[in-house]
């Protein structure tokens, strides 16, 4: 599960996988305008998560973490959003982590400043979707979870994170032995 966490707009996706084949499970945002009190917007926040939550039962949650900006007070109300967030994931057990945007869209695109669009064309490609978004806050959501499936199931994170040496490695691995 991806968040791309926001006080006005927060998006929200969903990855599969089934042996190698990755699809969409869900993908949508969650409007926040027409609530004025940001309070009421917290709260709308944590009760949207955790419906997903007990709706979907993710394994994983992964959240985009607040770039620097100028506006001292958005960044406030951006991480208040993430904060609600990360404490619904956590108080339904999930672990979370955090990716930078320029993670995300390294991981994704291979170009740490790709464009939105590039994003989605690129999403369009791994997932095997056709839909184009009315809000890229989702497919940015949807980043998310792709580059936590990324960072969490390459050959090396599983190697180094499970293996302890290269015995316990060959072990666990015996078809990467070549003779």
């Amino acid at each position: 599960m991806g968040i791309d966490p926001g006080t006005v707009v927060m998006g929200y996706g969903l990855i599969g996988c089934k042996g190698k084949q990755l699809s969409v499970i869900d993908m949508d945002v969650l409007k926040l305008s027409g609530y004025k009190d940001i309070y009421v917007r917290l709260q709308l926040i944590h009760e949207k998560i955790n419906t997903i939550i007990q709706t979907h039962h993710p394994d994983d949650f992964a959240i985009e973490a607040p770039f620097f900006g100028k506006n001292v007070q958005s960044m406030l109300k951006l991480g208040r959003a993430q904060g609600v967030a990360i404490a619904a994931a956590m108080s339904a057990g999930l672990t979370v982590t955090e990716y930078s945007p320029k993670k995300i869209k390294q991981s994704v695109t291979g170009n740490g400043n790709a464009d939105k669009e590039q994003v989605w064309k690129m999403l369009q490609h791994y997932l095997q979707f056709k839909a184009k978004p009315k809000y890229y806050d989702a497919t940015d959501a949807l980043a998310v979870a792709l580059c936590h499936h990324f960072q969490t199931s390459s050959v090396m994170n599983r190697a180094t994170s499970k293996a302890k040496g290269w015995d316990d490695f060959i072990k666990k691995n015996p078809q990467r032995l070549k003779k």
